[in-house]
């Protein structure tokens, strides 16, 4: 086995453990189905925000490669699946991505070999789903290789934690399963913590996000009803969160998005529903009221132009900002899809500008690009801010703007300026 690690999956979560584990001289092979994403790395683009062309062109020269070429799995001392985990159609898990790469690495499995689970999915995914595939060689897990789960815990755009220094929780399917992924990550991560198996570690990640999502739903429904009672949430919030224990700040927004958030929990509702027969009700209210948020922001963007005697239908409308989280091009699941669509569909003329985002094929027509961005602004009838990045000077865009809709509570008040 001539190669340490090979990561399926050279994505937002796959790359940044790529660079890492190169950076302390393991040798590592990157594998994808993307030909063009494997061709840029190779030529050392990255296609991610959180890694640069310089970050690729330094992996290159510590040795990684990207291939598309299965059957180089078979050299890997280690195999680590980074692949998507989406909502299928009627909103449930779709493991399709992660079967698929199952099946790749089945049917180039060797004795001895370390598999790991990083994606996303719900609890007995690693044991029920993962593990019957590869025995199907004849080998068995625990005995001829080993088997782990590793939930990812990337959050794209963040500056403080990476790969290195976020803990890395695993489970292995046995105690020696877990020994062998402990000893992996333990050569580039700084912490790893044991869980007690697979179906605890499944889990935690579950957990991690489904506590955000149930809190951030707690505020979007709170700024419902501050709205209409005339309270500022933002100022609420700012007063709350001097409290130094018992209470940790969330905000609300006009939706959720991102690889977690609006995906996640759902994961763990559908595994209740479907193995105990009840449902989780946390999880599905949050979702309803999460889900809401853009619709309830475009009732609020038509009720700010009815202050100026101005019908939503054929307005002009601004968005500023359409990607999930500020100073990324990260699109995933993005609320500002849903927003553009719900505004259109009204009648408004729906524009939108962000600098990271040249083309939003998302958007689906829904939305056309504003080129030049003063001129967009002072010429809508609302501009509406829906995500907040270091490139927009807000307060200078809200005061040159007809009538401003901020959903991130960062304008200063004024008389054409409301906050969500």
């Amino acid at each position: 086995m001539s190669v340490d690690v090979a990561i399926v999956g050279l994505g937002y979560v796959g790359l940044p453990l790529a660079q890492e584990a190169s950076h302390v001289g393991l040798k590592v092979l990157g594998f994808d189905i993307g030909q063009r994403v494997v061709d840029g790395l190779n030529a050392g683009a990255s296609h991610v925000d959180d890694l640069s062309d310089a970050d690729i062109a330094k992996m290159l020269e510590q040795g990684f490669e990207a291939t598309t070429d299965a059957s180089r799995l078979a050299e890997a001392k280690t195999i680590v699946i980074c692949v998507p985990t989406p909502l299928s159609a009627d909103g449930g898990p779709d493991l399709g991505p992660v079967i698929a790469a199952v099946n790749t690495i089945r049917d180039n499995l060797k004795p001895g070999m370390l598999v790991i689970l990083e994606s996303t999915t719900y609890p007995g995914t690693t044991d029920e789903v993962v593990r019957p595939i590869l025995e199907e060689t004849g080998l068995k897990a625990g005995t001829d290789f080993h088997l782990a789960f590793s939930p990812e815990r990337i959050d794209p755009g963040n500056e403080q934690f990476g790969a290195k220094n976020t803990p890395k929780v695993v489970g292995g399917h046995t105690p020696a399963c877990g020994d062998a992924a402990a000893a992996f990550y333990g050569q580039f991560v700084d912490t790893v913590v044991r869980a007690k198996g697979t179906r605890e570690a499944e889990t935690a990640k579950l957990l991690e996000n489904t506590y955000r999502h149930i809190n951030i739903a707690l505020v979007n429904e709170m700024a419902r009803f501050c709205h209409d009672l005339g309270i500022d949430l933002w100022d609420v919030i700012a007063a709350a969160k001097t409290k130094p224990f018992g209470f940790q700040a969330f905000y609300p927004g006009p939706g959720v998005g991102g690889h977690c958030i609006p995906i996640d929990p759902n994961y763990l509702s559908h595994n209740v529903r479907a193995r105990l027969g009840y449902p989780f009700r946390f999880v599905e209210l949050a979702q309803e009221i999460n889900a809401g948020m853009p619709s309830y922001v475009t009732s609020r963007a038509q009720n700010l132009l009815n202050l100026d005697s101005k019908p939503l239908r054929g307005s002009r409308v601004l968005l500023l900002g359409v990607t999930y989280k500020p100073n990324i091009a990260d699109q995933r699941e993005s609320p500002a899809v849903p927003l553009a669509k719900a505004l259109a569909d009204k009648g408004a003329v729906v524009q939108y500008h962000d600098p990271h985002v040249p083309d939003w094929t998302a958007a689906n027509g829904s939305a056309s690009r504003a080129e030049d961005l003063e001129t967009a602004v002072s010429t809508a009838d609302l501009v509406i801010l829906v995500q907040n990045h270091r490139e927009y000077d807000v307060d200078a865009l809200a005061a040159r703007a007809q009538r401003f809709f901020d959903t991130r509570g960062v304008a200063a008040p004024g008389e054409k300026v409301s906050r969500l």
